[in-house]
């Protein structure tokens, strides 16, 4: 439970062979998500330039329906 409920990793040690970590599924698919998209040079330089302005600009928020209605989205 603490892996899913806490976000922790169990690290299992074992008595033959390599230690083994359990995490739960969702972590996993995305920190394999975030592995795929970092893993191009040109895609990661993109990404992380788009947070850190994203991170230094004092963006409004927008609700939900007025994004969808901007980008033409039926929800």
């Amino acid at each position: 439970d603490r892996a899913v409920d806490d976000h922790e990793v169990i690290l299992v040690r074992r008595r033959s062979g390599r230690d083994v970590a359990m995490i739960a599924a969702d972590e996993l698919a995305s920190l394999t998500e975030t592995a795929h998209l970092l893993r191009s040079p040109k895609n990661a330089e993109r990404l992380l330039t788009a947070l850190a302005r994203a991170r230094s600009e004092q963006l409004p928020a927008t609700p939900p329906a007025e994004l969808e209605q901007q980008l033409s989205v039926d929800a």
